[in-house]
């Protein structure tokens, strides 16, 4: 068997993130989201992978090269212009087997799961009790009757995962339709059928708060594994990675799960709450409180600072006494509306100084700079200062 990866995506709506990376190379658990999909692959048997990109495609080509590190052999075709899913898997024509996954590049599927989609014509879905950003599935006797993309008004719990097993008979079905949903649904009025699949363990990232749902999912490792140097009176609980390197300094508390990368320095007197990833060489001072964050490489957060359910992106470096405070708030994303609870959003590259306070749901963009003692709110703009 074969897969598929469509990658080509942006992800407007998952900015700042996405602004210097596409989103399936958004790190969760201090990996790209698209190095989990590759690994399931690999578990569940599947070694030749096709791989199609575009948005900032040199980010994902220079990652995983021919995928010999990874195990698989992957190739690579480029869609120039992100015109849809259909339109994404035409231009894989040349390079697809007679039977193949095809799978999004932004969603975590465990490759138990993934052995279920082993013939064509197959759709795995996810059962959710909102499913208003999906296609919803409707099924008649165990196999799908309709497709019904993102419905204004909740039409059923089924969600649509993107993945499905199918055959070279799609290029056939394509011609300019864009939208692979549409090429289905066509597909079964004219007779074909297909089989329906319940996925375990799946979830997409679409929104910045999704970022740390995957990252809490990511996190299914049992166990310590701690590589880096201990000083005497830390307290470990739980499952909790350290990597090589790595120093965490007397009285800090940490309780799993917890991934702390490679290089890092930690403490003295710091506390980390599960489901907190911190990625390679970045620094949490003194008196520092984290919880169910994601940190990125290189950031550098000061002394007494408070995060909670944020996300912080790469060589951001921000100042003591910051406070991400989280709480539930209103937020607008391509004018969508959303009430969510959730502490800060802040970019790659931020410079924040001493005493800033955030407010739930914040987003600080890229390369934003913020002048101590402000309370920020709402939309900071990529490289906007804040005096």
């Amino acid at each position: 068997m074969q897969a598929i990866i469509l990658t080509a995506g942006e992800g407007q709506r998952l900015r700042p993130f996405t602004a210097n990376k596409p989103k399936s190379m958004i790190k969760v658990a201090n990996k790209p989201i698209l190095e989990f999909i590759v690994e399931s692959l690999r578990q569940s048997g599947i070694n030749d992978v096709v791989m199609v990109v575009g948005y900032k495609k040199e980010r994902i080509m220079n990652h995983f090269g021919d995928g010999k590190d990874f195990g698989v052999k992957i190739r690579y075709v480029t869609q120039t212009q992100q015109l849809g899913t259909a339109h994404a898997l035409k231009q894989a024509k040349d390079l697809a087997a007679e039977e193949f996954i095809v799978i999004p590049g932004d969603n975590i599927i465990d490759h138990q799961t993934l052995s279920k989609v082993n013939e064509p014509f197959t759709i795995l879905y996810k059962r959710l009790p909102e499913v208003s950003k999906y296609g919803v599935l409707f099924l008649r006797n165990n196999h799908v009757a309709r497709i019904v993309e993102k419905p204004e008004v909740q039409e059923g719990g089924l969600a649509n995962t993107g993945i499905y097993c199918l055959d070279r008979t799609i290029f056939d079905e394509i011609g300019d339709e864009t939208s692979l949903v549409a090429v289905i649904n066509d597909l079964i009025n004219k007779g074909y059928t297909f089989k329906a699949e319940e996925a375990e363990k799946w979830l997409d990232v679409v929104y910045p708060w999704d970022i740390l749902k995957l990252n809490d999912l990511s996190m299914d490792f049992r166990g310590k594994k701690i590589s880096g140097k201990v000083e005497s009176g830390v307290t470990i609980i739980g499952d909790v990675i350290v990597g090589e390197g790595t120093v965490i300094r007397g009285n800090t508390y940490i309780y799993g799960p917890v991934i702390i990368g490679e290089q890092c320095r930690i403490g003295p007197n710091c506390v980390i709450f599960p489901s907190t990833s911190i990625g390679d060489s970045s620094t949490i001072e003194s008196l520092s409180y984290i919880e169910n964050c994601v940190i990125g490489e290189g950031v550098r957060i000061g002394a007494g600072s408070h995060l909670k359910n944020s996300v912080v992106d790469n060589g951001t470096s921000i100042e003591a006494g910051f406070k991400a405070i989280s709480g539930e708030s209103e937020m607008t994303i391509c004018d969508e509306w959303h009430c969510i609870e959730a502490g800060a959003f802040i970019g790659e590259g931020a410079k924040i100084a001493a005493g800033v306070v955030a407010k739930p749901c914040s987003t600080i963009g890229n390369y934003v700079k913020i002048a101590e003692l402000k309370v920020i709110s709402g939309i900071i703009p990529d490289n906007s200062v804040v005096l």
